[in-house]
């Protein structure tokens, strides 16, 4: 009996006996022990949800500049610039210590989801020139600064309006990859607005569509990417476009009325500056407009007196030559030598201004050919740049006597050697 008790407390000490966790394998794996886990603590509910949006910052201050085409011997200084123009401008932003943004900021920035520099500029280029990859974005690389195009599909190479220097689909692939902004600038790059007589049918509507969610949905789905901003071709708009662009998803609408913009300014109509060969003071009042060197003054863009217009605007003129009047009054005190008037089709022409009457025209000196005219006017007064422009249609015209006889004498010069008012030397 002892020797049975013996063996029984033996059993019990061996049992008592702490076991390594280093056991041998054949008596089984021994896991060592984990401390206890700490307590987390519960995360609030909205954790998982998209931060609350913050207010865009009311001392932000956004420039947008917009260009074209790139060139060394600059024909058409309204939309063309030299290299060497481009590049001054590029270095002056930094001088001026205004920060570059991509369209992607500056988005979220106007939905109230980012902060961006108080001192901003968003640098565009429009419809889709092959000088853009060749010769601009070298500059921009160099400076490190991001920037947006807006592409007008029918002009990219292999569309119906493509030509020599237009941008190739594989070259836009290369500013995806590299995370250039990429927008739409409609499909055919014509007026929103339509014509006049089309306007509100189903055939406008159905076009106007087309315009918008066609350029849109070709971006899309040849580049993989999603498009939330539109410039309109010539900056021309009305409310109808602007309500056609928000259904085809558009988050913004892009012009051409050069001025500041800041957390207040419609989406819809958000001004860009579109710079110029050898206009260094509009480059300047862009600088000015969130507050660069020489103060802060953006240009205002005046709208013309419509009564005092000639022809008025949206009319339809019978005139082979209508003398082409512009009040400026609404200027303010304007530099005389700072006018300047634009005609489509035409480009800069002469402008005479009478300083009494306030006001600035050009008489063609041949007949313009039946269309659609849009004239620009700029001029600097009360030292900010201030712009103003309207349209009117020439209806065809039956020529005159004189003109008949010539043609029937075979004295008439031949259709290529007729000859309309161009751009000034």
């Amino acid at each position: 009996m002892v020797k049975s008790l013996r063996s029984s407390l033996f059993l019990i000490a061996l049992l008592l006996i702490p076991v390594s966790p280093r056991a041998d394998a054949s008596a089984g794996r021994v896991q060592r022990a984990e401390p206890p886990p700490k307590e987390e603590k519960a995360a609030p509910e909205s954790a998982a949800a998209t931060p609350e949006a913050k207010k865009p910052t009311h001392a932000s201050q956004v420039v947008v500049l917009a260009y074209h085409r790139f060139v060394d011997n600059v024909r058409h200084p309204d939309t063309e610039i030299t290299l060497k123009e481009f590049e001054e401008q590029m270095q002056q932003l930094k001088d001026a210590g205004i920060t570059p943004i991509s369209m992607d900021d500056f988005l979220a920035w106007k939905r109230g989801e980012r902060e961006i520099p108080e001192r901003a500029a968003l640098i565009t280029f429009d419809d889709g020139w092959r000088s853009q990859y060749t010769q601009a974005w070298p500059v921009l690389k160099k400076y490190g600064y991001p920037f947006t195009l807006f592409i007008y599909t029918d002009y990219v190479k292999g569309g119906p309006k493509a030509g020599g220097e237009s941008m190739t689909w594989q070259e836009l692939e290369q500013f995806r990859d590299a995370g250039v902004g990429i927008e739409s600038h409609t499909v055919s790059h014509a007026d929103l607005r339509g014509k006049r007589s089309q306007r509100g049918t189903p055939e406008y509507d159905a076009w106007l569509r087309n315009e918008l969610e066609g350029s849109r949905k070709m971006l899309e789905q040849k580049l993989g990417i999603r498009v939330r901003a539109l410039a309109v071709p010539y900056g021309y708009y009305n409310a109808t476009v602007q309500e056609a662009a928000e259904k085809a998803g558009y988050e913004a609408l892009f012009t051409v009325e050069g001025k500041r913009i800041d957390a207040s300014t419609p989406s819809n109509a958000i001004g860009r500056y579109i710079l110029q060969h050898q206009k260094p003071a509009l480059f300047q009042a862009a600088l000015k407009a969130v507050g660069g060197p020489g103060g802060e003054a953006p240009p205002a863009v005046a709208e013309l007196t419509a009564i005092a217009l000639s022809p008025s605007p949206d009319s339809t003129t019978k005139e082979a030559r209508p003398a082409i009047r512009a009040n400026l009054r609404p200027f303010g005190k304007i530099t005389p030598d700072s006018l300047t008037m634009r005609i489509s089709g035409l480009g800069l022409v002469q402008a005479t201004y009478d300083a009494t009457a306030n006001t600035a025209t050009h008489q063609p000196k041949a007949d313009l050919p039946p269309g659609r005219y849009t004239v620009i006017v700029q001029a600097t007064a009360d030292g900010q740049r201030k712009e103003g422009r309207w349209e009117f249609t020439v209806a065809p015209h039956a020529p005159p006597p004189a003109a008949e006889k010539a043609v029937e004498d075979g004295t008439a010069p031949k259709k290529d050697e007729q000859t309309l008012d161009g751009d000034l030397p």
